[in-house]
């Protein structure tokens, strides 16, 4: 039996409250980089795109990020672009260690961006990298053996438990 910190109600109730934080603390921004890490987090980023389009006139931009999580040697974006100046915002749907979230910075190391920001639905507060999200839907205290899965149908997000 699956524990759920969060049902499909309450995902998206945490995914616009993080839409309009993502706007209120960009105001002055010319555009923002949507970084969605694959999978689970471009359809956090694709979610999140869709509510910001809704309530701003912020041009968004939707990138994707593939790197393996366990062994994150190779990062590769969808599209490569010059990030100079530009507003960046990471979307993953869980911090575990801070390892992805760290390791997916590789890509805009060679420019000077305005701003990196990062965004999960779930953040777990033992990391093993200095790693802290600027935007959370939900923070918890876990043990290491504890995992966080988030659940997705299609391009919808279902929920998030605790196994």
């Amino acid at each position: 039996m699956k524990k759920y910190l969060l049902n499909a109600e309450t995902v998206e109730k945490k995914l616009q409250r993080l839409a309009l934080e993502l706007v209120e603390n960009n105001l002055g921004a010319e555009s923002l980089i949507l970084v969605g890490i694959e999978e689970n987090g471009v359809v956090l980023a694709k979610n999140i795109r869709q509510r910001i389009q809704k309530n701003s006139r912020i041009p968004t931009e939707l990138l994707t990020l593939r790197l393996n999580k366990k062994k994150p040697e190779a990062v590769t974006l969808s599209r490569e672009m010059d990030f100079t100046g530009k507003v960046i915002v990471l979307i993953d749907d869980v911090t575990n260690s801070g390892q992805t979230l760290l390791y997916a910075l590789k890509p805009f190391l060679d420019y000077h961006p305005a701003r990196i920001q990062t965004l999960v639905l779930v953040e777990r507060t033992h990391t093993l990298f200095p790693i802290t999200p600027d935007y959370r839907g939900i923070s918890l205290a876990t043990t290491l053996q504890d995992h966080i899965y988030v659940e997705v149908d299609g391009d919808k997000v279902t929920g998030a438990y605790l196994a």
